[in-house]
């Protein structure tokens, strides 16, 4: 029988409705949180270049509804609702004529209906507010750890960021921060807004690429004894599911099928220096792994990639057909962006933090935050003393 996961999350509501709400379960008791933090990353999903004029509406926070006592995990469900400004499912038109490239026309027909309305407020990508509210409140439980999560724009479109492997995390951060396209590279911004503003003349959308790095894990969260339990899976599943990606790596990725191994696999060295941080003195000449071997963590820094397609809804339509007469129409309009890249920046860091945040409940498991850190910090003297006893010492 499948094992629960210590830590998970569900989502619910439409993209009209009352509000989105995020429940989550499984957090230890003990955790303080930081709703400042939160909330920033919630106005951080709602920013970027080329964002419609639905972020102008709503101004989303996260709600605190229960679980939480003074701003403190006591150990209960937590529901974090996040109410809409515009709420008008009832009033929302109906959407005979599918827009190619969403969920509109297969939605339609596995429910057996001709008004896409009936998926579209669901499918739409307004549902990952709360997964960013999710994913902002599990990383209040590895911030104690100093494990850090760092998501950011490598390309949008044709234009494509340099970003050295071998940045910190307030490098990139500040970096990214910097400019509305949540780029490290300087030298990318303008071609970046220009790219998209291009976009906009043409009443076109356009797409790209984001990445997250996390910092500081920890060897050996995830497992390979079961597929199910490999983190590397449970990363690509997590981003993979947000909407419009279309494909994600670990590492290197694609790119270990066009060179011979000894290009890719990451040769090992010990610095007895380095024996106190999370990596346990094991180093890598290079992170082709994404810091991910045998669906664990290695203790170099994991590293997500993932695409994103242009947004489906065009200014100016594409052919389509109307459910309703099956003759040919141009495919229905619903307010949306030009660009949503760099707010799936934002997302993919935090469904990232997510299964981070799951899989180090599930290695270093406790009811309360103070079981937690003992757990870990056995884990760690142990591991450090792999090999003494055989050498005498």
């Amino acid at each position: 029988m499948p094992r629960m996961s210590t830590l998970q999350y569900r989502t619910a509501g439409e993209s009209h409705g009352q509000a989105l709400i995020a429940l989550i379960e499984g957090m230890p008791a003990g955790v303080p949180l930081d709703v400042d933090a939160m909330n920033r990353e919630m106005t951080r999903r709602q920013g970027g270049y080329g964002r419609g004029g639905r972020q102008k509406i709503e101004k989303d926070a996260v709600n605190l509804l229960s679980g939480v006592r003074r701003n403190t995990c006591i150990g209960s469900d937590i529901a974090i609702p996040v109410a809409y400004t515009d709420c008008r499912i009832d009033e929302a038109p109906i959407v005979n004529r599918p827009r190619p490239g969403h969920a509109d026309l297969a939605g339609s027909l596995k429910w057996l209906t001709t008004d896409c309305r009936e998926t579209l407020e669901r499918a739409s990508a307004r549902e990952t507010a709360a997964r960013v509210a999710a994913g902002a409140l599990a990383r209040n439980l590895l911030t104690p750890f100093g494990i850090r999560c760092v998501g950011f724009v490598s390309r949008i479109g044709p234009v494509e960021a340099n970003v050295p492997a071998n940045l910190t995390p307030d490098d990139l951060i500040a970096a990214r921060d910097a400019n509305e396209v949540y780029t490290p590279d300087a030298d990318a911004v303008k071609p970046m807004i220009a790219s998209i503003r291009k976009a906009k003349e043409d009443k076109d959308t356009v797409g790209g690429f984001v990445e997250v790095r996390v910092f500081n894990c920890p060897p050996g969260l995830g497992s390979c004894v079961r597929y199910q339990d490999k983190l590397d899976g449970k990363l690509m599943q997590a981003v993979g599911s947000i909407q419009a990606f279309k494909g994600v790596e670990i590492g290197m990725g694609f790119g270990v099928g066009k060179v011979p191994g000894s290009q890719v696999h990451d040769e090992i060295d010990f610095d007895v220096s380095l024996l106190d941080t999370p990596c346990l003195g094991f180093t890598r000449r290079t992170n082709n792994a994404g810091g991910l071997e045998g669906g664990m963590t290695n203790g170099q820094p994991v590293v997500v990639r993932a695409v994103m397609k242009p947004i489906s809804t065009l200014l100016k339509g594409l052919d389509s057909v109307n459910l309703e007469t099956k003759k040919a129409e141009r495919s229905d309009y619903e307010r949306s962006d030009v660009s949503a890249v760099p707010a799936a920046s934002v997302v993919a860091e935090n469904v990232v933090a997510f299964e981070i945040a799951r899989a180090f409940l599930e290695k270093f498991a406790g009811d309360t935050l103070t079981e937690v850190k003992a757990a870990y910090d056995f884990y760690l003297i142990a591991a450090r003393q792999l090999g003494l006893e055989s050498r005498g010492k």
